[in-house]
């Protein structure tokens, strides 16, 4: 019997569907963030990254660079083992400790990526909760989709940022029964906040623990960037403070922040902590030097705002369907697999720009989009050329822009 003909029609289907994806072969180049190479069909060609989450441009920070080629320099390049056999080694101590601090937590836990620290965190505290009740926002990211299902626990959905249905679930529930509320900071294809205060209330009326993602705010809000928890006054009310090193801070890997208790317990029991192969000495040591930097520059922050600002002025001006978003995440609204495909296709290959097409899963049908991340090193010259190339594009592909139909009416 062969077996490969399932996987080809499963590949047809997604072409069918218009969800096929495509990756941009890319090599960024050190200090001209966001300018890069994209290694085309015909060959090697100059763009300009609009998509990507290295928000802050802390991946090419001179300090950050440096951490990681003078860590790699002395310690070499792997771990070399799993955190229990000879893993821990001690720039992830300190980046721990560093996390901890951050997010005024006992401690910190570090995973190999934030996908992981999501799916085995969530999963791994609700397992050690007896009879515990998970209510999930039903915008969560699919970490954390995962990490509910694998919990194996009961488990409820609660509408998108709506706290009177998040009651209604609570107060239905015997006050004596262990709950775990899990939502995230900002949703990352809105770019939406939740209301973390009016969550945290609930939480404390009803008896419920806290679980927050923050992998789109930490770095990039609150003081010293402990994220959106800690600008709204409310991060000593949240149990589990979850975030990545790869957004904001420009390296790899996810992490946990609670209480001692809670970190030791997950450390001890999570299989996808525990088999698995700890962060190499070098990106440690580069995720430490970019926590440290942003805890005390509040440059990048307040240059990433502004110029997210502008770009949501500019291409507003232009006409384009730009979505409202109060962070600085801006998505631009196509409503169409095909034609997102093709918008991002000639951005590419006739202007210059990477925008990733946002189809389903990731966001519902019909609501497909290209997403656009300004980041401080986006200048007035690139962003009016960003302007112009959508709506060129969009004149290709009969978008239309808000102002032709407002002349029309």
């Amino acid at each position: 019997m062969t077996y490969d003909h399932f996987f080809s029609a499963a590949l047809a289907r997604l072409r069918e569907e218009r969800r096929y994806r495509v990756f941009a072969d890319l090599e960024r180049i050190a200090g001209r963030f966001p300018h890069a190479i994209w290694y085309a069909p015909d060959g090697p060609r100059p763009v300009v990254i609009w998509c990507s989450n290295d928000y802050l441009g802390m991946g090419q920070h001179p300090k950050v660079i440096g951490a990681m080629v003078e860590t790699a320099a002395r310690m070499g390049t792997g771990a070399g083992g799993t955190r229990n056999i000879s893993g821990t080694n001690h720039p992830l101590v300190e980046l721990e400790r560093e996390l901890a601090d951050l997010h005024g937590k006992d401690a910190a836990l570090v995973f190999t990526s934030g996908y992981v620290s999501n799916e085995t965190g969530i999963a791994t505290i609700a397992r050690l909760l007896p009879d515990c009740l998970i209510l999930s926002d039903a915008w969560n990211h699919n970490s954390m989709i995962e990490g509910v299902r694998r919990a194996g626990v009961e488990r409820r959905r609660w509408l998108h940022n709506d706290v009177s249905h998040l009651e209604e679930l609570l107060a239905a529930e015997p006050p004596e029964r262990p709950k775990l509320v899990v939502f995230e900071s900002i949703y990352s294809m809105d770019g939406d906040v939740a209301p973390v205060k009016r969550i945290c209330d609930l939480a404390e009326r009803y008896g419920a623990m806290t679980y927050i993602d923050e992998v789109h705010s930490a770095g990039m809000y609150g003081p010293g960037g402990a994220g959106i928890a800690a600008r709204e006054g409310v991060l000593h009310r949240i149990d589990v403070v979850e975030g990545t090193l790869a957004k904001a801070f420009g390296c790899l890997g996810g992490y946990i922040a609670a209480s001692a208790d809670i970190i030791d317990a997950v450390r001890s029991y999570a299989p996808g902590f525990i088999f698995t192969t700890a962060l190499p000495p070098a990106v440690c040591a580069a995720a430490t030097a970019a926590v440290r930097h942003l805890k005390t520059s509040q440059w990048e922050r307040d240059r990433h705002q502004e110029r997210a600002a502008r770009v949501k002025s500019v291409l507003d001006a232009a006409g384009l369907p730009v979505m409202p978003s109060e962070t600085h995440i801006v998505p631009v609204m196509v409503a169409d697999p095909e034609k997102c495909k093709k918008a991002s296709d000639l951005l590419l290959n006739e202007h210059g720009i990477y925008v990733q097409p946002i189809n389903y899963p990731t966001v519902p049908r019909g609501t497909e989009r290209l997403r656009i991340t300004p980041t401080p090193c986006h200048d007035d010259v690139l962003i009016d050329a960003l302007a112009e190339a959508l709506v060129d594009v969009w004149g290709r592909l009969g978008l239309p822009l808000r102002h032709h139909a407002l002349a029309a009416e």
